[in-house]
């Protein structure tokens, strides 16, 4: 944590972002990290999706968009990594400048628009997990597939259904994205009847996954939903949980919202989903909810503003079976998610709980 707050950091603080995001991913496929994972805490480990997660934090999509590091990124002590989102055919994405810091609100705004290297490329990149020719790939650590649709195409099923063909076999878990800001008419598809012919397509493309069973599949929801949204989908993933085309929920993507305190306004007037601290309580809430109206049946990964590991156990006890960051990652570093781990343990034991699992919806209880 030294040599990164004292050098790595200020270095690439004075870099555009997404230049300094693209050197972060070349230094860790040239082998700068960690080149063994630390067992974790066994009172960390839960178990979701017939999976055993080594703990409950893992990474967003978004940072590993082509599946190049999700072996280093497992190396650091992540439960679990999600890469993408991969689109079927490549795309650059909107134009530069695309990504923006806000460090007085630890907040990063983004309108990338799904840029990468499609799926044939994510393909070659997850293969190696299975051939082990990548050094140190099998980190320990769940792979996750989140998948989206390319900005052109009118078929939404279509894309998510050759994502899907192309990339379950290496999948421990598929995300159906469509919550995304920055892809026009993208969060349209949170309707329930668009949704229900993702899924479907989704289904009846899954291969067997690296365990040799079908990868569970999870929809990512925006923060931005009505109550009545909420409601509906929340149905939705009970019924899809009952039929086997919905597994969980991913709560949730970026915000389209600004909140009144930010601090960096110029900033912040940029179009683009907004994430980090700013979103934690929002995301929260409508995490919480979603627990509730789905009475605890449907496991959900808690997504946003998590930085500390009271923002993760806050979450747990909102109901999430799993939390991931992202934003905090690019300002604190990667000693980050050991400082988590070790705060989460104390919170719960201080709380009575001899596994996390058990404290999963607690706030509910």
């Amino acid at each position: 944590m030294m040599l990164f707050n004292m050098v790595i950091r200020p270095f690439l603080a004075r870099l555009d972002p997404e230049t300094a995001h693209r050197l972060t991913i070349r230094a860790l496929k040239c082998g700068f990290g960690p080149t063994v994972r630390v067992a974790d805490d066994p009172r960390l480990n839960i178990r979701v999706w017939g999976m055993d997660f080594p703990n409950p934090v893992g990474l967003a999509a978004g940072f590993d968009k082509n599946a190049e590091v999700f072996g280093p990124m497992g190396r650091i002590g992540l439960g679990f990594v999600e890469v993408g989102s991969v689109t079927p055919l490549a795309q650059p994405g909107n134009p530069r400048p695309r990504l923006f810091r806000l460090p007085s609100d630890r907040a990063v705004i983004n309108r990338m628009g799904f840029n990468n290297e499609g799926a044939d490329a994510a393909r070659a990149n997850l293969a190696q997990r299975a051939s082990k020719t990548d050094r140190g790939a099998a980190s320990g650590a769940i792979v996750g597939v989140n998948l989206g649709k390319n900005k052109t195409s009118e078929d939404a099923a279509s894309d998510y259904s050759i994502g899907t063909a192309a990339l379950s076999e290496f999948a421990d878990y598929l995300v159906v994205n469509v919550s995304s800001p920055n892809t026009p008419g993208l969060r349209a598809l949170q309707s329930t009847d668009e949704l229900l012919r993702i899924v479907e397509a989704v289904k009846t493309a899954k291969r067997p996954g690296p365990k040799g069973v079908l990868p569970p599949v999870l929809v990512k929801v925006a923060p931005d939903l009505t109550d009545e949204d909420v409601a509906d989908l929340s149905v939705f993933a009970l019924s899809g949980r009952e039929s086997g085309l919905v597994d969980g929920l991913i709560v949730s993507n970026t915000t389209i919202a600004r909140p009144a305190d930010l601090k960096d306004n110029a900033v912040a007037e940029e179009t683009g989903g907004l994430s980090g601290r700013p979103l934690f309580e929002r995301s929260t809430e409508v995490l919480r909810d979603f627990y509730r109206r789905t009475e605890g049946q449907v496991p959900l990964i808690g997504v946003g503003g998590v930085s500390s590991g009271a923002d993760a156990y806050a979450k747990i006890r909102a109901g999430a079976s799993l939390v991931q960051l992202y934003t905090a990652l690019a300002y604190d570093g990667p000693d980050l998610v050991a400082a988590i781990k070790r705060d989460l343990l104390a919170r719960m034991l201080a709380d009575g709980f001899t596994r996390i699992g058990s404290a999963v919806g607690a706030d509910h209880k």
